[in-house]
């Protein structure tokens, strides 16, 4: 199989997605990443020309349903499950402390 990518090109991928390959996995990646795009080539050899294009691949349709919002007058009743709450709103531990630098 012919090199389609260089090695240089894989520290350049990796670079922008912030990866750090060592020496020892460049051959790896960039070995991996030919054969790859040696599978998008083989979709070269597939006769396609009288094909028409597929939209689905099934007969089924999507089954729409009204959106109606449901078990709205139940807030008290949830209300009463929760935790804690604070001015009609479920309260949650703090996820995200924003006093740190």
């Amino acid at each position: 199989m012919s090199n389609r990518i260089t090695k240089e090109q894989v520290e350049h991928v990796a670079s922008l997605a912030k990866l750090e390959l060592s020496e020892k996995q460049l051959p790896y990646f960039t070995e991996q990443l030919s054969n790859i795009m040696g599978l998008f080539e083989s979709f070269e050899e597939v006769y396609t020309s009288n094909i028409e294009p597929t939209f689905n691949v099934t007969d089924q349709i999507n089954t729409m349903r009204e959106d109606v919002a449901d078990n709205w007058n139940e807030k008290e009743a949830l209300l009463q499950n929760a935790p804690d709450v604070a001015d009609d709103l479920i309260r949650t531990p703090t996820i995200i402390d924003e006093s740190e630098d």
